[in-house]
């Protein structure tokens, strides 16, 4: 499994809006992307600082993605976002949600 880890600075008081954004245009074009598998995404206190970590069945899949759905992502979301988000990729070492995964599939 790998993991795309996007570290986002949003403007003030955009939380609620990058939420409802993110749940009703994103999510429905990454569950339509080849490999995809979940996605977490944490706000700090006082909910500017996101972090949101996409979980994929391996870096081919995320690097696809990376380079055809997450432009549009970027455009879809650039009203509640400031400066670029910081983006890093790593292969998973220990998920208890593919562990899961496996025995509900089983």
């Amino acid at each position: 499994m790998f993991a795309r880890n996007v570290s986002i600075h949003l403007k003030p008081n955009t939380l609620s809006d990058y939420t409802r954004t993110f749940e009703k245009d994103i999510l429905p074009l990454l569950r339509k992307q080849n490999g995809f598998k979940d996605e977490i995404t944490f706000a700090g206190a006082g909910g500017v600082d996101v972090t949101a970590i996409s979980l994929w069945e391996n870096k081919t899949d995320a690097e696809a993605y990376n380079t055809n759905a997450y432009p549009q992502v970027l455009k879809t979301m650039a009203r509640f976002i400031e400066g670029t988000p910081k983006v890093q990729s790593s292969e998973v070492v220990n998920s208890t949600f593919h562990n899961n995964a496996v025995h509900v599939a089983a």
